[in-house]
């Protein structure tokens, strides 16, 4: 468990270094309209709730917003977002230094979540319905189980490889989104928007060639 800051603070300075170029609000995501309608309800719903949104599994090519996706549901719910990923956490017991540090309304990311060992992943599965976590101490007859209780906190899982998901993990998620490619006119605004925030002109002629 002690490199568990190792797993989660390297995603998250890499997330960090890129989060001036994301949207932050719902309606300020381009593309992916009926996913921002049902999301926008979801939310809603959960905060008039005061609980925490359904655990979420966004899947889809790369590069098509799965990461800022996750962030903005955070900044929506206004709860922290914990990022890390499906190679980083090898053994449960990583896992299990994540989860039992989170706090109460978090969400937690995890990038390539088809890449969890399998041995990783069951330990999801008691977190994910129940929000505890057995941990065994101990070796052979010595061994023991703890349960240790989970504050409520909300998955977000993103892959490109839907198909790689064990079933198990898969039936845990109650939201489960799709992502399709951008159109035309949709890339057009992400490349005005880029520009803008790299205080960099650009000509529709441009920005349209390089749609």
């Amino acid at each position: 468990m002690s490199e568990y800051p190792k797993i989660i603070q390297e995603l998250q300075e890499k997330y960090d270094d890129e989060q001036s170029l994301r949207p932050e609000k719902l309606e300020s995501f381009v593309g992916q309209d009926d996913i921002k309608e049902v999301l926008d309800v979801y939310i809603k719903a959960a905060l008039g709730r005061g609980e925490v949104i359904d655990h979420t599994l966004l899947y889809g090519p790369p590069g098509l917003g799965k990461t800022t996706l996750a962030q903005i549901i955070a900044n929506e719910m206004n709860v922290n977002l914990r990022t890390t990923s499906g190679p980083a956490i090898e053994r449960s017991g990583d896992l299990a230094a994540i989860l039992s540090t989170l706090e109460p309304g978090d969400i937690l990311f995890i990038d390539e979540i088809h890449r969890l060992p399998r041995v990783v992943e069951e330990v999801l599965y008691a977190a994910m319905e129940d929000f505890v976590i057995d941990i065994i101490l101990g070796r052979d007859s010595e061994s023991r189980s703890i349960r240790i209780d989970l504050p409520p906190f909300t998955l977000i899982g993103a892959t490109t490889r839907f198909g790689d998901l064990s079933a198990p993990l898969r039936d845990r998620f109650g939201v489960v989104f799709r992502l399709d490619y951008y159109n035309i006119a949709d890339l057009e605004k992400i490349i005005l928007r880029t520009s803008h925030v790299y205080g960099t002109k650009i000509t529709s002629d441009s920005v349209h060639n390089l749609a």
